[in-house]
């Protein structure tokens, strides 16, 4: 059989290997985010079918604008106690991550995880939601616990390990949990919290009670198995969850690209299952609220769960023990 009758490829095949846009020494880009001005998308009704807002999944919902006005139709009517509320405890968890980097620096605890620049994921979000419902984080949320005025010293106390410890030492430093916080325990197996959280979800549903879930994940555990799992039961059975994808451009030392976020985005992944997709503006705590409080709506409706990619950047270092001028341009932050 002749190689023309095979199909024989003449040219070379050839492996692609994603790169990011800025390496130590190199000059950053941020051009291809293609951040839009504020206030384009439109608020379509909670019970819109996933294939009507396909397009969500691929633009960015943004309220804020540069001149930091409120616009468009997501603006959520927030009274000015509410927002001032939302401020102090985003500047309340920066001011706590501070002060615990500032400790283990000293020696005074062995490990500790930042969220600088991610305080609007954490802190809106948990704003849109009801106390009750159920918190599935990440590492970098501890931001829910602020925005449910849980002491500080409960969290300080797991950071230390100390007599005080709820966990009694048995689990690392800013591994969290909190069941009368609506606090699910942090896994270093960071991709089990998608389907914990959906099963907890179904189980609520199946139950007859009226909590949701809200699951947050970073882009690059979007690469591991548990969040495909979850994404099938919750399309299945409408799970009354909120799946977050937290895309904060960098997995420790790998860029977001090694995780598919070079191909297309995040947020379209939930598409292939049937989801509501939405790409929000990870750090205008406007856009995080309402988009948050638009898929509460949608669960508590029994419409099943939505993917929220919050398309953020982590400003400082992955954590106390990494060294981010080794991988990305020293000033890119």
């Amino acid at each position: 059989m002749s190689h023309s009758v095979l199909g024989h490829n003449s040219q070379a095949l050839s492996l692609h290997v994603p790169v990011p846009s800025s390496r130590p020494g190199v000059t950053p880009d941020f051009s291809a985010l293609g951040i839009p001005p504020a206030g384009l998308c439109p608020r379509p009704p909670v019970d819109v079918p996933a294939a009507d807002i396909r397009n969500f999944a691929f633009e960015m919902i943004r309220v804020l604008d540069d001149d930091n006005e409120a616009k468009g139709e997501w603006k959520p009517d927030l009274d000015a106690d509410t927002l001032r509320r939302g401020l102090r405890a985003m500047m309340l968890t920066r001011a706590y991550d501070e002060r615990m980097v500032r400790v283990q620096r000293q020696g005074k605890t062995s490990f500790y995880m930042k969220s600088t620049g991610e305080e609007a994921v954490a802190v809106a979000a948990t704003m849109a939601l009801d106390r009750g419902d159920m918190c599935f984080p990440t590492y970098r949320q501890q931001g829910i616990f602020v925005a449910r005025d849980w002491p500080l010293r409960d969290l300080m106390n797991q950071v230390y390990s100390n007599s005080g410890d709820r966990l009694k030492g048995r689990q690392m430093p800013v591994f969290y949990s909190s069941r009368e916080a609506g606090f699910f325990s942090i896994s270093g197996n960071l991709g089990t919290q998608y389907s914990q959280a959906v099963g907890w979800a179904m189980a609520s549903a199946a139950s007859g009670d009226t909590r949701i879930a809200a699951a947050w994940i970073g882009d690059g555990a979007t690469a591991e198995g548990d969040f495909h799992y979850a994404l099938t039961f919750a399309s299945v059975y409408r799970a009354p969850a909120i799946l977050n994808i937290v895309n904060n451009q960098w997995a420790i030392s790998s860029f977001a690209g090694f995780a598919g976020g070079e191909a297309t985005t995040f947020a379209a992944r939930g598409l292939a299952y049937g989801l509501p997709a939405l790409r929000v503006d990870g750090n205008d705590f406007l856009a995080v609220y309402a988009a948050t409080q638009w898929a509460a709506a949608r669960a508590r409706a029994n419409l099943g769960a939505t993917v929220i990619e919050m398309v953020t950047y982590r400003a400082d270092a992955h954590s106390t023990s990494d060294d981010p001028s080794r991988y990305r341009a020293a000033n890119e932050a």
